[in-house]
């Protein structure tokens, strides 16, 4: 049997208490919330602090987490030869504690959007269905899964 692999990430809605998220503008993706993936012996709440700070510059702590969702597609990464594993992502909600804005090499742009601009800004179908399921939080952990390519469609949407 051959192992499964997966890949396991991280994205923060960090949200200023003044009505602001904070947005990072990616060299793939565009405009997206910060995240990335967990990192060989770290756990999801560090890593979700690790990549806002690294792709921000704020610090942040978490506060609660939202929704679960499986990109299921499988494709080929920028180089074009290598397969995409499946990928697992936790987002969660989080507030500043401090740092400042600044960008990485992932990231060309850091700012504080208005909540209700964020969608104007963010492209990929994806993100801005997870950032749909933020806006639409009441409490209970939404699960979805998706795939991206070659067009995004989504296949499972369920509260856990």
């Amino acid at each position: 049997m051959k192992m499964p692999t997966h890949i396991v990430a991280a994205g923060g809605i960090v949200e200023d208490g003044q009505g602001n998220i904070l947005l990072v503008k990616t060299r793939h993706r565009g405009w997206e919330f910060p995240g990335g993936q967990v990192e060989v012996g770290e756990n999801v709440i560090d890593a979700v602090t690790r990549e806002v700070k690294e792709e921000s510059g704020i610090d942040i702590i978490v506060s609660h987490l939202i929704g679960v969702y499986s990109n299921i597609g499988t494709y080929k990464w920028f180089d074009g030869v290598t397969n995409i594993p499946t990928k697992v992502m936790f987002d969660f909600v989080c507030n500043p504690i401090g740092g400042e804005l600044a960008t990485s090499e992932e990231t060309s742009d850091s700012r504080w959007v208005a909540k209700e601009h964020v969608l104007d800004m963010v492209e990929a179908p994806a993100i801005r269905t997870r950032f749909q399921a933020y806006l639409n939080f009441d409490g209970t952990v939404q699960y979805m899964d998706y795939i991206t390519k070659p067009e995004f469609e989504l296949k499972v949407k369920r509260d856990i």
